[in-house]
């Protein structure tokens, strides 16, 4: 998808419209926090996939009885519904916290 210049402007104009122009320093303040905290999240989730230690044998043992099956708990999974959730829950404390910061 390519935007040009009269799109961007429109999509602008609309913005303005619909939030006025005293709250769009606060809805991109908001976006952006969102953002961080969701890039923060999603590259959490790529580094404790790194993080499994890899076993290699080198020579392979007498012959045992085989030992069973450890179990081990995993780690719930999150939907990404579920993540996205928790990003605009975290969004919303954090505009709370900044409009409590405002105020006298």
């Amino acid at each position: 998808m390519n935007l040009g210049a009269p799109e961007i402007i429109l999509i602008l104009v609309a913005l303005v419209l619909l939030f006025g122009a005293k709250k769009l320093p606060d809805l991109a303040r908001g976006v952006g926090r969102s953002l961080r905290i969701f890039k923060a999240e999603t590259s959490k989730m790529t580094e404790d996939d790194d993080d499994k230690p890899t076993v290699v044998q080198a020579t392979p043992e007498p012959q045992q009885a085989p030992a069973p099956p450890q179990q081990i708990p995993a780690a719930p999974v999150i939907s990404a519904e579920e993540q996205a959730r928790r990003l605009e829950e975290e969004a919303a404390r954090l505009r709370a916290g900044a409009q409590a910061d405002k105020r006298p």
